[in-house]
């Protein structure tokens, strides 16, 4: 990957910047800034390229959790450095994709790649990375993985809420493995070295 100084990282504030993606819902070409989304959780799930092996079906998985999302006042974007056109008929020949409807964005010259550090310089390609940006506007999350092992929606999705709850409960933290439901944490040093007695029931 291609390392610059200007190189956002966890906890960054994103700068704003415009985009172009194909709306696969209504077969459009859609112009828009990361500002336009401004209040929202915005995850940018970053892909090699189109007509790939792996990809189709990340892409799949996703489309499972995207209801979920959409309640959470999350907009997740897929990103890739290839073009809106070869999006779209990517979509229209692959059958793992037949449901497929999240936006797909074209980062034809790697801008967006390089600025979130997942440009890959020797084959002009992202790396399979995943970034969650809170409705501030700061990185909350950042996940990069070598690109033979496809992510899992699933974590993503238990991300989000475990961020959401946080956002909006300032003062706790979730432990490992949190989810919805379960005991969370109020640190302080009253409970040091009492963690687990703090998570029990009582």
């Amino acid at each position: 990957m291609e390392n610059t100084e200007n190189t956002l990282h966890l906890e960054s504030i994103v700068p704003n910047f415009g985009f172009d993606f194909y709306d696969v819902a209504t077969d459009a070409v859609v112009n828009t800034t990361l500002a336009d989304y401004k209040g929202k959780w915005v995850i940018l799930f970053f892909y090699p390229a189109d007509f790939t092996f792996v990809c189709p079906t990340e892409l799949k998985d996703l489309m499972t959790i995207a209801p979920e999302l959409k309640n959470l006042n999350a907009e997740l974007f897929v990103v890739s450095t290839d073009t809106v056109f070869s999006h779209k008929r990517w979509v229209e020949t692959e059958h793992l994709l037949q449901q497929f409807t999240l936006p797909m964005i074209s980062d034809r010259k790697g801008e967006i790649s390089k600025l979130f550090g997942v440009w890959n310089a020797t084959t002009g390609n992202s790396e399979r990375g995943t970034f969650i940006i809170s409705p501030d506007g700061e990185i909350k999350s950042v996940e990069i993985v070598t690109e033979p092992i496809g992510r899992a929606s699933n974590e993503l999705l238990r991300k989000i809420h475990s961020l959401d709850f946080v956002r909006n409960n300032p003062g706790h933290a979730c432990p490992a493995s949190w989810n919805v439901g379960l005991k969370t944490l109020n640190p302080s040093i009253k409970i040091a070295g009492h963690v687990a007695e703090s998570l029990e029931d009582k």
